[in-house]
Parts: structure tokens; C-alpha cells; sequence
């Protein structure tokens, strides 16, 4: 079922999420329900906050970045409960958007590299080093159960700068292509 995006603005994009355990209802269909949602929408990757949900379960396909970033390909994971346990100082610049964000796109600064503890869709727990692209995605959907977007992540001028497509964002003025849910 594909579910409607919660758009900036929407006070569940701002507030940490919640772990969950075996238990969560219906685990296995939201998790579909995302993976149908992302690709609908054309995206990478998708946070629970994104359709309304404050818990703390995303999943990422980069898969369709492999033609720029070979190191991408078979990228594809559900993490439940994701806790980044290390970062790199060596940080990677790359142009990111985002689904809660139609329209915008800007440079972000991210670490190279993290370590991140998990449980996947059959709740087995990883640890495992994520690098480059690939890591750069993890971090932008792990900020989204932390109660961030990746416009957190850009200098004061910029957040000015796009102040008024923000605004048009929260009233439902950008014009995505996808199911929204406005705040």
C-alpha cells in the first residue's frame, strides 16, 4: 500500500522516535508499505517520520545511485532501533533531498564513514562500518528517527535563503508527485 509522506513542517519530522520490538503490529506489512511508498516516490530511502509514525525503523535502497556510485550497488537494508555507535572525522560532501522536502536539494557534509548497530526486518542484530554514499543515505534516514532533516545540516545563510520554499513546502505548494500528508 503506498502511504502518504508527512512534508516539513509536520511536528513528527522534529521529534525523536521510539524503538519497537517484535511485538509492533503488522511489522512486516509497514515495511513492505515503505518499500512500495519509496519507490513510488522515487526515492532512496525512507523513514518511519515520514509517514507519521515516531518510530525508530527506516529502510534504504541506494541501488539507484550505482551508475555514479558503483560502490551502491546491492545497498538495500531495513533498520529497526539503528544506533550510530561511530563516526569518521573524515567527512564527504553530497547534494542531498528528500522526500519530506520536494524540490530542495543542497550540498550536506556528513562523516565518511560510521559504525552502526541494527536489527534488520527478521530482527537479527548487525554491527556493521558503513562508508561512502552508502553511509551518507544510512546517516540522512537515521536523522529522521532523531528528529532531524538534512537542511539542519546546512549553514544559516542557505536555511534563509530557502526560507520561502520551505514555507510553500509546509502549506503543500511543491508539487510532488507522490501522496503527501501536510501539516
Amino acid at each position: 500500500m503506498i502511504l502518504p509522506i508527512y512534508q516539513y513542517g509536520h511536528k513528527v519530522l522534529r521529534q525523536p522516535s521510539v524503538e519497537i520490538d517484535a511485538s509492533y503490529p503488522n511489522l512486516k506489512e509497514l515495511i513492505e508499505n515503505m518499500w512500495d511508498t519509496m519507490y513510488k516516490a522515487e526515492g532512496c530511502g525512507l523513514a518511519a517520520p515520514q509517514i507519521g509514525l515516531n518510530i525508530r525503523l527506516f529502510v534504504v535502497d541506494a541501488n539507484e545511485l550505482v551508475d555514479s556510485y558503483p560502490e551502491c550497488a546491492g545497498f538495500k537494508k531495513v533498520f529497526i532501533n539503528a544506533e550510530i555507535i561511530e563516526e569518521s572525522e573524515e567527512e564527504m560532501t553530497f547534494r542531498e533531498g528528500c522526500l519530506s522536502l520536494p524540490g530542495i536539494s543542497e550540498e550536506v557534509k556528513r562523516p565518511k564513514t560510521i559504525r552502526i548497530k541494527y536489527l534488520d526486518e527478521n530482527l537479527e542484530q548487525h554491527d556493521e562500518v558503513i562508508s561512502g554514499v552508502n553511509a551518507i543515505c544510512t546517516q540522512h534516514e537515521y536523522d529522521h528517527i532523531e528528529g532531524h532533516v538534512f537542511i539542519d545540516h546546512v549553514g544559516p545563510l542557505r536555511r534563509r535563503i530557502l526560507k520561502n520554499k520551505l514555507t510553500n513546502i509546509s502549506k503543500g505548494k511543491a508539487g510532488a508527485h507522490y501522496r503527501v500528508a501536510l501539516p
